[in-house]
């Protein structure tokens, strides 16, 4: 994947995202179990995407190869700092 494969994935989770929340937000009814658990899933591979096109930026202006990055696994990134 390179920075713009990355990128137009972001926006298209980034995207589903929005309209899960969305659809419930002018309801009372709240996500189901199933919806939960799609947004989190959701929240955790958008965290991973934007962990490896961080990495792959900061290679590449180390003069490294920026197909170097690797994705980190979710017990890592969902420890950042935000």
């Amino acid at each position: 994947m390179d920075d713009d494969d990355i990128l137009r994935r972001i926006g298209e989770l980034a995207d589903e995202e929005r309209r899960l929340e969305e659809s419930h937000a002018q309801t009372a009814a709240g996500l189901s179990a199933e919806e939960k658990a799609r947004l989190d899933r959701l929240e955790v591979t958008l965290d991973q995407l934007w962990d490896v096109l961080r990495q792959r930026r900061a290679l590449r202006r180390a003069g490294r190869d920026p197909d170097e990055a690797a994705e980190r696994p979710p017990s890592t990134v969902e420890r950042y700092q935000q």
